[in-house]
């Protein structure tokens, strides 16, 4: 056992991140379909018409009477938006990628019937121009690239930003939705483990989590019944059973003077020992109730522990650090530092307790050794358990009640404090209570 625990991703993480992978990957499909068949035929069937209609307007051009040239190339330009110049200068070509472009480029190629590239220059605004040659002639018809009126590269950018956005915030609103309820579930299961009633779930929303809420908060209710009718029921069975041993007590001290001194010795530390069993009983039933927090020296609450051991006879070894105030639950630090103590001083095999403080800013650390043979890792877990010895003789004298452990996690459960026992290197077992600051 550790004192840490690797944490898993939430729910809420796992569920917007498969929401939002399985979206994205959805619309990058849509988004491939779409340019397949749809947006890739619409702009080679444009790209082609622009192609025919170039090349239609310099074939014209040259079949037409010089005088009537002008009066076309001013038409073409108003109608078509296409300008047409006789003997250019060659010009640069288009070095930058575009889709539309080589689409046109292509269509030029296969109308023209040479492999042709598109041209550019830079005058008010950025021109493209086609090439041509005919009857003796060197033609260049060009456009603007306002002509063109679409901006591929953004188009594609501002689609592919929206549709991640969007599948993004989507995956959100749905996790959120899923897991909500689901943490206010869990949020109200700790409290209920913690022995507490916490607030009634909202029973409303989709149906199945409507009919959780509604179970769950039954059960809550139903829970908080057992442990009140748990806590009665070993508070009468105490008071029944300590009038009879209060009897009995008396009983012994009026017996005879010549009675057997060693049986009755016996008969009192039987009554005793039923005494302080019922006490643990009792103890243990009531360990659920949260105690209220005061503010106290922690060093001088465990002073006075290791002075009690002290006085029957077994000293710990403790090195009092500075004062350290803390506001905690009194009674449960001194019953859970007493039973690890006396666990320690049981168990140790007379190797010598010890006990470390550390006041820290996020949470004070009590550690109690001992040299005993230690705990096997695959019971760690089961001593926390009611009535679970690891010593099989069943004997109070060398095993104890069994209770001791479980009161000290009940304790620390609701609290929200965490106990630990680890193995202690050279030997023995350390035993490892953390209170948040």
């Amino acid at each position: 056992m550790t004192a840490t625990q690797p944490r898993n991703a939430t729910l809420f993480r796992s569920t917007a991140i498969t929401v939002a992978s399985a979206l994205i990957i959805l619309q990058m499909v849509m988004f491939g379909a779409i340019s397949y068949y749809i947006l890739l035929p619409m702009a080679k069937r444009s790209a082609d018409d622009l192609a025919a209609l170039m090349v239609l307007s310099a074939q014209t051009w040259v079949e037409l009477p010089p005088k009537t040239r002008q009066d076309f190339e001013l038409e073409l330009a108003s109608q078509h938006n296409l300008w047409l110049l006789e003997g250019a200068t060659p010009l640069p070509d288009y070095d930058h990628y575009s889709p539309y472009l080589s689409l046109l480029e292509n269509a030029l190629s296969i109308r023209a019937g040479i492999a042709t590239r598109i041209k550019v220059t830079q005058w008010d605004k950025t021109w493209f121009w086609f090439e041509f040659s005919s009857g003796g002639k060197n033609i260049s018809i060009g456009f603007p690239q306002e002509h063109l009126g679409m901006r591929s590269p953004l188009a594609i950018l501002l689609v592919m930003a929206a549709t991640i956005i969007l599948a993004l915030l989507t995956a959100v609103i749905l996790a959120r939705r899923i897991t909500s309820p689901l943490e206010r579930l869990s949020n109200a299961a700790r409290h209920v483990g913690m022995g507490k009633l916490p607030e009634t779930l909202v029973e409303g929303g989709v149906r199945e989590l409507s009919e959780l809420a509604q179970t769950f908060n039954s059960m809550a209710e139903q829970v908080q019944a057992l442990l009140a009718n748990r806590t009665t029921l070993l508070a009468g069975i105490s008071h029944d059973l300590r009038t009879p041993l209060a009897r009995m007590r008396l009983a012994l001290e009026m017996l005879p003077e010549n009675s057997d001194p060693k049986i009755i010795s016996r008969l009192k530390h039987d009554v005793e020992e039923m005494n302080r069993l019922i006490g643990e009983f009792l103890a243990f039933s009531r360990g659920l109730e949260k105690e209220v927090a005061h503010k106290t020296d922690l060093i001088e609450l465990l002073q006075e522990l290791v002075d009690n051991i002290a006085a029957e006879g077994v000293a710990v070894k403790w090195l009092p650090p500075e004062p350290c105030e803390l506001p905690v639950a009194q009674m449960a630090v001194r019953r859970i530092v007493s039973n690890l103590l006396s666990n320690a001083v049981r168990y140790g095999d007379g190797g010598g307790v010890e006990m470390i403080f550390e006041c820290g800013a996020d949470a004070v650390s009590i550690r109690i050794l001992d040299r005993g043979p230690g705990i096997p890792e695959t019971e760690v877990e089961n001593v926390f358990r009611p009535f679970y010895r690891l010593e099989a003789s069943r004997s109070i004298a060398t095993g104890g009640s069994g209770l001791g452990l479980a009161i000290a996690k009940q304790l620390s459960e609701v609290n929200g404090w965490k106990i630990f026992l680890l193995p202690r290197a050279g030997g023995g077992t350390e035993a490892r209570l953390l209170i948040p600051s």
